[in-house]
């Protein structure tokens, strides 16, 4: 057995080499993520070709899926990806965890997802989802007596309830309005506008909306609605972009949102229980975190602080910058021209077919690859019951404003047929 001196430099020659092949280990992860994507060549897809990709996805061949803004559908190269992560963090749970092995590949995510949104990578979080931002708000953010957070009746709950949960507490009101649902098909910006400028008063020191709202899916013309809210005093105005990231170009900086945050299992496609979140210097300044545990001085200035959870699931992580590879990789204009194209099939079947009616925005600028479909004179949750169980089609069934919904959210790789089907068989 080798003497102390000689043991101890034999341990540090297991960990350097430990290092060099945790390096390595990752290096490999990635490149064979990168040689999927290079089979896949997405910047070469067009809205004509995208419904190829299908194949490219773990659903099962007899589901037709119809419900991406609940929980969208991890493509194949990136589960891949995350599971060669996995095992591989298994492989020495220390080293990954906690050794730095992968500090600057979590960076690169974090990067990654301020090019997306142009903002600083300083100004992103990466958090669980759209709850855990609005949660870190309603608690960080301080407010109290005289102060008023307002929202629509349009916004999630994830969105709202946690204003709801501590206001009584901390002193401040929480005033949610109702709006029209019913009207959303007929309506202008300027129509959104009005709705909320009628709302807004000189206590009002939080706006909370949804870019694109998950039930009827009306985007609202947010960087308006920033500049009403300013002009008449508002501190700051939180937006939930969880059905636009990954569906449409976001530009944090230019909408003129405080906070903006999205669940990246949704439209960007990425593992469960991730999601990201854009804060602005100003709101930064005093919202604090919901949790600490020894980072806060590490990452002073940065959003970094408000996920100081201590461990977390970097093999999640480190994944989700795949799934941001993944979207980056498609033409901005031509995933709008393939969502646009179902948008405007989906909208002339339901006029065509009798006992459906359409209650969207008609116009896709103030819509989305969200839409509502008034199942008239039917439960729409009955309906979904025997369209899943005899033919596999998965949406979001919803009652509102005294009449029921199904929600149709398909994604660029979904087929004109697949599309149809649900309308043929909702008949």
């Amino acid at each position: 057995m080798p003497d102390a001196p000689d043991r101890r430099r034999f341990v540090r020659q297991l960990a350097l080499g430990g290092a060099g092949a945790a390096l390595g280990g990752l290096a490999t992860a990635r490149h064979a993520f990168a040689d999927a994507l290079g089979r896949l060549a997405l910047p070469r897809h067009t809205a004509a070709t995208f419904p190829t990709l299908r194949s490219e996805y773990l659903l099962g061949p007899d589901v037709v899926y119809l419900n991406h803004a609940s929980i969208g559908t991890i493509p194949r190269a990136v589960h891949e990806a995350r599971q060669r992560y996995l095992d591989l963090c298994e492989t020495n749970p220390w080293r990954y965890m906690w050794g730095g092995a992968w500090d600057e590949a979590r960076e690169a995510v974090r990067a990654k997802a301020g090019t997306l949104l142009n903002a600083a990578p300083e100004r992103i979080a990466v958090l669980h989802n759209t709850t855990e931002a609005f949660n870190l708000l309603a608690h960080g953010l301080p407010l109290g007596p005289g102060d008023e957070v307002v929202f629509s009746s349009l916004n999630h709950a994830g969105a709202s309830v946690a204003f709801e949960h501590v206001a009584t507490a901390r002193g401040f009101a929480v005033r949610r309005f109702p709006f029209p649902a019913a009207e959303v098909a007929t309506m202008t910006a300027d129509d959104v506008l009005d709705r909320y400028d009628r709302q807004l008063t000189s206590r009002t020191k939080l706006l909370v909306l949804p870019h694109i709202d998950n039930a009827v899916g009306l985007r609202h013309p947010v960087a308006r609605l920033a500049r009403l809210a300013r002009d008449r005093g508002v501190a700051f105005v939180a937006v939930d972009a969880a059905q636009t990231i990954g569906m449409i170009p976001v530009d944090a900086r230019a909408l003129g949102a405080d906070l903006l945050v999205t669940s990246a299992h949704k439209w960007l496609q990425a593992p469960k229980g991730l999601g990201l979140a854009y804060v602005s210097e100003a709101l930064q300044d005093l919202l604090r975190p919901m949790w600490v545990t020894w980072g806060q001085s590490r990452w002073q200035g940065t959003a970094r602080i408000y996920e100081d959870y201590g461990t977390r699931n970097l093999p999640e992580v480190i994944a989700l910058g795949d799934a941001l590879d993944f979207q980056m990789q498609i033409d901005p204009a031509e995933r709008e021209r393939r969502l646009r194209h179902l948008h405007t099939l989906a909208r002339r079947l339901a006029d065509e077919t009798p006992g459906l009616r359409w209650r969207s925005p008609r116009d896709w600028s103030l819509g989305g690859s969200l839409y509502a479909v008034e199942t008239e004179g039917r439960d729409s949750a009955a309906l979904f019951d025997v369209l899943f169980a005899q033919h596999g089609l998965v949406f979001r069934p919803f009652r509102m404003d005294g009449f029921h919904t199904v929600r149709l959210s398909p994604n660029v790789f979904t087929t004109d047929d697949a599309l149809a089907r649900f309308f043929e068989l909702a008949a």
